[in-house]
């Protein structure tokens, strides 16, 4: 069995997007919890069992796993059906993995840091900056209406994620733009924040 330690309106609310996208609702049992946010409400939930208190958690029978770039892998290909990622060890299948791990190892951070107002030249040569990322984004949708060119992927659910929740973010490119406005209008997008809305209006009642 599947479980998903979950906050709505939060980092995990992307794997709960990728659990509509791949048909498995009935797979997963969803628990929430409480998170810090970024507004300084919510609190560590003692129930949460992310070392740091963070979602999303995901749980395989005992086995734990966090990360949202890692559980989107471990779910696309325990369940390859619905092609949300590239066939392992095709050579689209590392394009795949190279965005899921940039993601995480560029763009957020990168995102964060120019969203802080900081700026320092260890950061620039480490992972460059918003320029460098609003271009390479660019390049590879140029090429196609998806990250990966002419098909919808997981790598499209968590790239444009920053954008859908910080919209002064965007950049003025219209490829980027209709990209992030392609993957919102996806009716998967508009059940999970259904959910999501549900599970916190509860919350406040």
């Amino acid at each position: 069995m599947l479980t998903l330690i979950h906050a709505p309106m939060s980092r995990s609310s992307r794997v709960l997007w990728l659990i509509d996208e791949l048909c498995i609702e009935t797979q997963v049992a969803i628990k929430l919890v409480d998170i810090v946010r970024f507004d300084g409400s919510g609190r560590p939930d003692p129930v949460n069992p992310h070392p740091e208190h963070k979602v999303p958690v995901l749980f395989h029978g005992d086995a734990m796993l966090s990360e949202t770039a890692a559980i989107m892998l471990y779910l696309t290909a325990l369940f390859p059906e619905p092609g949300l990622a590239p066939k392992p060890g095709s050579v689209a299948y590392g394009a795949f993995l190279t965005w899921m791990f940039w993601y995480g190892s560029v763009m957020e951070p990168g995102l964060i840091l120019a969203g802080a107002g900081i700026s320092h030249p260890y950061i620039t040569a480490a992972i460059r900056g918003v320029p460098e990322i609003n271009a390479r984004l660019h390049a590879a949708l140029s090429k196609g209406p998806w990250i990966l060119g002419e098909d919808f992927s997981a790598a499209d659910m968590l790239l444009h994620s920053p954008y859908a929740w910080f919209v002064e973010a965007l950049p003025d490119d219209p490829l980027i733009r209709d990209w992030v406005a392609r993957c919102q209008a996806r009716p998967s997008v508009q059940r999970t924040r259904a959910k999501d809305q549900a599970w916190l209006a509860q919350k406040v009642a």
